[in-house]
């Protein structure tokens, strides 16, 4: 018996794309969109939308904006209300293929499998940099001693394109997050490893397009990496 697959799309002022990334995620799984209060013709687009697929397309609309990881969390209660088994995640612009969410179906039973961006498309020398450092520091803090620099030697700590099993989902979903832009992906991949939970990555290729991030969203990253490091060094105290 298949599993039940949600991809969950978080989503603001995204009129020029979603459509697209709709269109091509639903062939594979039931998709739950998060409008995160967008003043474009998001809001529009999705209600089309949702009049055309019915029940397999849900939309969540937020009054005010949120961020990623509210839309993300909301995303996966609404998964997990429904009974679905696995939760994906991706962008809602084009930088994520939607042919992969076969392959992410079909990869082997484990609780996060992170679509590993080893193979890129116009990605700017800096964020090929800031992504290999985030990678080696998120590598250390998740490791299981102060000594161990590898450890679980992931190659990419921060895309967002994943699969998370239900019980991680579950987790993530009512978690007190600490997180507020791009670091989500570095505080679920935290979740999920300091919960014992098994992790395995899909070699993906990415295509950048416009991107929301910048210099506010590097520093929340490197302040969320700081907390890590001192919560591993015992500096501070654990979360939550």
């Amino acid at each position: 018996m298949s599993l039940k697959t949600l991809v969950v799309i978080p989503a603001y002022n995204e009129a020029e794309t979603i459509e697209e990334v709709i269109r091509g995620a639903i062939r594979y799984a039931d998709v739950s969109v998060t409008d995160d209060a967008s003043k474009d013709a998001t809001p529009q687009i999705l209600s089309n939308l949702k009049k055309e697929f019915g029940a397999r397309l849900n939309v969540i609309r937020h009054d005010s904006n949120t961020h990623i990881p509210r839309g993300i969390q909301d995303g996966m209660k609404y998964g997990l209300e429904k009974g679905y088994d696995w939760v994906i995640t991706m962008d809602a612009g084009l930088s994520h293929d939607a042919e992969y969410i076969e392959k992410f179906k079909n990869f082997e039973d484990c609780d996060l499998v992170i679509g590993s961006r080893t193979s890129t498309v116009n990605v700017p020398l800096y964020r090929k940099l800031i992504s290999w450092l985030a990678a080696k520091v998120m590598n250390y803090c998740l490791s299981k001693g102060v000594f161990n620099i590898f450890g679980a030697n992931l190659m990419d700590c921060t895309s967002g394109y994943r699969r998370y099993s239900r019980r991680m989902v579950g987790l993530i979903a009512n978690y007190p997050l600490e997180s507020v832009a791009f670091d989500f992906h570095m505080e679920s991949l935290s979740i999920v490893s300091l919960n014992g939970g098994s992790i395995k990555e899909l070699p993906i290729n990415y295509i950048f397009s416009n991107s929301s991030f910048n210099r506010k969203v590097l520093k929340l990253a490197i302040t969320f990496a700081k907390k890590l490091l001192l919560r591993k060094w015992k500096l501070i105290p654990k979360y939550p």
